[in-house]
């Protein structure tokens, strides 16, 4: 299973900064984690794994918190059906359970998007592995952790 630590490894290897913070309440959803850490809603940055129907590969969207992903449009960009992925798909492909998957540091390496709605602010925050702890980001800084294509996921 994938911790904190290596979420820490990645940002030092990066060199960026080590800003993780835990909460002792939830930050499971982008409304719990923006009202934990005082941002607004569309600051977090949530990570969504989907499953391709026909190959079974993951595919990481790290959407905007106030984002409803267009699973269309994220077909017709994997080229394949997708479908959310279940609590015991997201734990085998990122090593993390749903509520604390990071941008990065999975089990798997992971073809990622990120929504364009986050280049627009200065920080974002991510989850850092738990469901209880969060990570203040840059969107470029993001773009080049997780070597993601930008797309509009709305």
């Amino acid at each position: 299973m994938a911790s904190q630590k290596d979420i820490i490894a990645i940002l030092e290897k990066l060199n960026l900064p080590l800003d993780i913070r835990e909460f002792p309440q939830s930050t499971k959803t982008s409304k719990e984690a923006a009202e934990a850490i005082g941002c607004e809603v569309e600051q977090i940055g949530k990570s969504i794994v989907f499953k391709g129907k026909n190959t079974g590969k993951a595919y990481l969207v790290v959407a905007s918190g106030k984002n409803r992903i267009n699973e269309k449009k994220l077909e017709e960009i994997v080229g394949e059906p997708v479908e959310k992925g279940t609590p015991g798909f997201v734990r085998e492909k990122t090593g993390f359970e749903i509520g604390g998957v990071p941008p990065f540091g999975h089990r798997e390496k992971l073809r990622t998007f990120v929504d364009e709605d986050l280049l627009a602010f200065q920080e974002i925050w991510c989850a850092g592995g738990t469901s209880h702890t969060v990570f203040r980001i840059t969107p470029q800084d993001l773009l080049r952790a997780t070597g993601g294509v930008i797309i509009s996921v709305k």
